[in-house]
């Protein structure tokens, strides 16, 4: 189903950019000249004559961590800052489109950057929370008690923060998973008694 409604989108965004065909350089001089003259309606052309040349980057970028749709609606968002800028620094009409593909294209690459570190810090954590339990259950097998921040620093080679802030985090999965399972036991006990 969810790949059927981003196909159903894909097909929508690129009707819109066959719609909205990249402008000639004499045809986007005389939209730049409105535009700066204060015509929003001009500027809103530019923008929307821009969105084929988003597209086009946005789908160059596929299969590198981040959906082709949210890469579009980010570089659409760029595309906008783009053509402002644009008519602020005087470019002529044949430059436009090659302006909006560097700034766009600039602007997807630190998105999908800024995706990829996200990605490798998650794991990260999964891993320090991964080797943070192993180490407790360790220490506390050993020692027959709960084991302190400071033994368990030592034992990872952590700093004391590095151990309460990775600890921290795990207790609050664990509160979250447990009110879940809790709410559905509650959920499952309610159906229960309502078929009897």
């Amino acid at each position: 189903m969810g790949a059927r409604a981003d196909d159903t989108e894909m097909d929508a965004l690129a009707a819109h950019a066959h719609a909205h065909p990249e402008l000639s350089g004499e045809a986007a001089e005389r939209l730049i000249e409105a535009a700066r003259a204060g015509d929003a309606g001009a500027r809103q052309e530019l923008v929307e004559h821009s969105l084929g040349v988003v597209l086009d980057q946005a789908v160059t970028r596929r299969d590198r961590g981040v959906e082709v749709i949210d890469l579009y609606q980010e570089g659409s968002m760029a595309a906008i800052v783009a053509v402002q800028e644009f008519l602020d620094r005087g470019g002529r009409g044949a430059q436009l489109a090659g302006y909006i593909r560097r700034v766009v294209g600039g602007h997807l690459d630190r998105v999908i950057e800024r995706e990829r570190e996200a990605a490798a810090s998650a794991a990260s954590l999964v891993e320090d929370t991964r080797r943070l339990e192993a180490a407790q259950v360790e220490l506390r097998h050993r020692s027959g008690r709960e084991p302190t921040g400071t033994e368990l620093a030592a034992a990872l080679q952590w700093s004391q923060e590095r151990v309460e802030l990775v600890a921290g985090l795990l207790a609050t999965a664990r509160e979250i998973y447990d009110a879940d399972i809790v709410q559905y036991l509650d959920d499952a006990s309610d159906e229960g008694e309502a078929g009897d």
